[in-house]
């Protein structure tokens, strides 16, 4: 089997795994390092770096970034320093390892997992992928090809950005029952459905792991499923992303 290295840059950590190309079975121990704080472009290159001489790994990889990535250049920043925006990420980082990068949003790169190997698996129409986490992460697909960079979780809600009320955070910072919480996510996806239509919407982020305690309690007009690699899909979607015959 062919594998590939992928890295999945957080507000708090930085992952990155060895990952199985046909399969997105992770091989080895997944690692992680801190976020450099403050998480400046020079830190955190030099910080996938560690990472990827950590895991013993030489050749092409793949980064996901919590941020907008135009060609390789970092168009915003949500979980990491405003200096990213106007970088050129990939060029920073591929003079810090030595090695090829394809630097991707990290809500794309989730969903390039789902896609191809996971929940979207041979779904055609439109997929969108929800990450619930400290935000709100989007990956929009029609027929299968990636409509990259939505950045859903700032739709205007509220009164705000809809992640301020529905992101998994917010559950956690307001003490909100499930139920409470669903009716806020039940809201924000009736909002996302009347603008795409999706015929499937797949649910993803760390709180996926409990999603039979809020996913029956919701009311989508689209089927919806929890996201087969939760946590570990921005790993696997951008080692996938880097792999020249996969991209």
């Amino acid at each position: 089997m062919s594998r590939g290295l992928g890295v999945d840059v957080g507000g708090s950590g930085i992952k990155g795994a060895i990952v199985e190309l046909e399969t997105g079975t992770l091989v080895g121990t997944r690692r992680k390092l801190a976020t450099p704080q403050p998480a400046t472009p020079p830190a955190v290159a030099a910080t996938v770096a560690r990472l990827a001489a950590r895991l013993e790994w030489s050749g092409p990889l793949g980064c996901a970034l919590p941020a907008v990535v135009q060609h390789g250049v970092v168009r915003t920043a949500a979980n990491i320093d405003p200096s990213w925006v106007g970088t050129d990420g990939a060029a920073l980082i591929s003079a810090a390892t030595g090695a090829p990068i394809t630097l991707l949003n990290d809500a794309d790169a989730a969903g390039i997992a789902e896609m191809r190997l996971g929940a979207g698996r041979e779904r055609a129409g439109v997929v969108l992928l929800l990450t619930f986490g400290t935000g709100i992460g989007s990956a929009l697909f029609v027929d299968g090809r990636l409509v990259p960079n939505t950045e859903l979780g700032h739709l205007v809600m509220w009164g705000g950005s809809a992640e301020r009320r529905a992101a998994a955070s917010a559950r956690t910072a307001e003490d909100l029952s499930w139920a409470k919480w669903a009716r806020r996510v039940d809201k924000y996806l009736a909002h996302v459905e009347r603008l795409f239509s999706p015929d499937l919407l797949i649910v993803g982020g760390g709180v996926s792991r409990v999603h039979q305690k809020w996913l029956p309690l919701l009311h989508t007009r689209a089927e919806i499923v929890p996201a087969r690699f939760r946590n570990n899909a921005g790993i696997i979607g951008a080692a996938l992303a880097a792999a020249p015959d996969r991209a």
